[in-house]
């Protein structure tokens, strides 16, 4: 079976998603992040989540090299961060508040939640690594509404 790429994509887009920032520090300890909507719940006992990063990314062998990372659910204020966040060879963290605490990986401030996860498995996913973390600790807020995308830009939720 084949078909056009492009076309599948625009297809998977109907699929409204919402945003998130996987942090994580690198062996040097300094700060990796990447945004993506990819992730999803998978267990709750044991409390895992998932998500996948593309092969190209930049930040794929740290990450996979992390001892802990975060998934940090932006908040609809946070679509700057989530721009930012999506850029490759920029430096992410210039005026980016954050906090750290047991497991040093970097929490968004203003995030809805965080998810801070040891590595549990990592899957071939063709083109993407698919992740899936134990979370060993959360937080979540309802200070705000979601980040959403959809059709290839961000959406409100009626």
């Amino acid at each position: 079976m084949s078909f056009d790429a492009s076309q599948f994509r625009t297809a998977l887009g109907q699929f409204p998603t919402g945003v998130a920032v996987i942090t994580a520090q690198d062996s040097e300890n300094r700060p990796l992040g990447i945004t993506m909507s990819s992730f999803n719940s998978v267990s709750i006992n044991p409390p895992l989540v998932l998500f996948s990063l593309d092969r190209r990314a930049l930040s794929l062998e740290s990450m996979q090299r992390a001892s802990h990372y975060a998934v940090n659910v932006l908040s609809k204020d946070q679509v700057e961060l989530s721009n930012k966040f999506a850029r490759a060879m920029e430096n992410k963290w210039e005026n980016v508040e954050f906090e750290t605490r047991d497991t040093g990986t970097p929490l968004l401030t203003g995030a809805l939640a965080h998810f801070e996860c040891k590595p549990y498995a990592d899957y071939d996913g063709g083109d993407h690594v698919i992740f899936v973390g134990e979370v060993v600790n959360f937080t979540s807020s309802n200070h705000s509404e979601p980040l959403v995308f959809c059709r290839g830009r961000y959406a409100e939720i009626a």
